[in-house]
């Protein structure tokens, strides 16, 4: 969630959803291992040509990477791509996962801000917890990147989804789905920067659509996508007759896929979730999948690209304070259709995920897919 969002996944080129919707067819613990694998091909570096820039001209670079959660198969494959990024820069890569515990994350920031850093990319959060942190790194003279985390401070940059394009590809296919004046359910949670924006889009499209929603809830959790399937079932049992459920986060979709599921209601509610993931392209297409529809980046291109970023700032070269990474918008009609199992096969099927062209340069071996 795109997610001051925590795990977006809630996370989000050349590419605007606009053009893409054509695509649908029918449709820390402490780590610095970069090589471990979440079931996708690791991504090989195409060659640097240029001569490196200081500080990477003189040898490893300490970047510490603090994040909100790691937990579910997008954020792992974030977190691949960021891992296999640095190691081709040279980047000495410190890890730290709070595990969605927000306190222990604003500690993990602390010890990253007196690690020796040179910089420090927050992966989700909520700003109440980590904006002191924040600007203690930046008056220390660390180079600060965030993901989608809202923050103010003068000096920071800031990388995203593009959350509220990405909810409204998704919507679009909903409305032509489930139709106007249609009863719905929504699984949200306020107060991560990514799903409050797909948030805002929900709103205008329930206005538009004249929708009425029959319920509300959901919750992140270190196993969000289980913790909700008690919460939409319930919602389910009252409001059985919804023709659709938005799920504006994979795990939130996942925990509702499996709630519908569990009521026997697969054939008469359709799920629609965002971001995209090995996992997910499972759940989508797996026989009888109440799930219909995404969008999203590539995980693991948006963790290389982040770092890329973050490399660019080190060495004075980004001359920009954001960088916005664009969505597309994937059915189940057109994964089935294509036979896609997979993010490498989808990467192939969908060009337009590649992030090769984002935040580069000479000097830098690229990963992105």
């Amino acid at each position: 969630m795109s997610r001051s969002s925590r795990r977006t996944r809630l996370p989000l080129a050349a590419l605007s959803l606009a053009s893409a919707s054509a695509l649908l067819l029918s449709a820390c613990s402490q780590s610095t291992d970069a090589s471990k694998g979440t079931g996708d091909t690791a991504a090989k570096a195409s060659a640097a040509t240029g001569d490196k820039p200081a500080p990477f001209s003189d040898g490893a670079v300490k970047v510490a990477l603090v994040r909100q959660s790691g937990a579910g198969d997008y954020f792992e494959q974030w977190g691949n791509g960021a891992k296999a990024q640095a190691k081709a820069l040279g980047i000495d890569l410190t890890v730290y996962d709070a595990q969605a515990d927000n306190a222990k994350q604003a500690t993990d920031l602390s010890s990253a801000i007196n690690s020796g850093a040179k910089a420090i990319i927050i992966d989700h959060g909520f700003p109440a917890t980590i904006q002191p942190e924040i600007d203690k790194a930046v008056k220390k003279g660390i180079k600060v990147v965030v993901y989608d985390v809202e923050t103010d401070t003068k000096g920071v940059v800031s990388t995203k989804q593009d959350d509220a394009s990405m909810a409204q590809a998704v919507l679009d296919v909903m409305a032509k789905e489930v139709g106007k004046d249609a009863k719905v359910g929504y699984v949200n949670v306020a107060g991560y920067a990514a799903l409050d924006k797909r948030d805002t889009v929900w709103k205008s499209t329930v206005e538009a659509q004249g929708w009425k929603q029959a319920f509300k809830v959901g919750k992140v959790t270190d196993s969000t996508a289980t913790d909700n399937v008690p919460l939409v079932s319930a919602a389910l049992t009252q409001n059985s007759d919804v023709a659709g459920v938005f799920a504006p986060y994979d795990e939130l979709a996942k925990g509702a896929v499996l709630a519908v599921q569990n009521k026997k209601l697969q054939d008469k509610v359709k799920v629609f979730g965002a971001d995209v993931s090995n996992a997910d392209i499972q759940a989508i297409t797996a026989e009888g999948s109440p799930w219909v529809a995404t969008a999203g980046t590539d995980p693991s291109a948006v963790g290389a690209a982040v770092v890329r970023t973050t490399a660019l700032e080190l060495a004075g070269q980004l001359n920009k304070t954001s960088v916005e990474f664009p969505a597309v918008a994937i059915t189940q009609d057109f994964l089935r259709e294509k036979k896609i199992e997979n993010m490498d096969q989808l990467r192939k099927a969908l060009p337009a995920l590649n992030l090769s062209q984002v935040s580069t340069a000479d000097w830098i071996s690229n990963v992105a897919h």
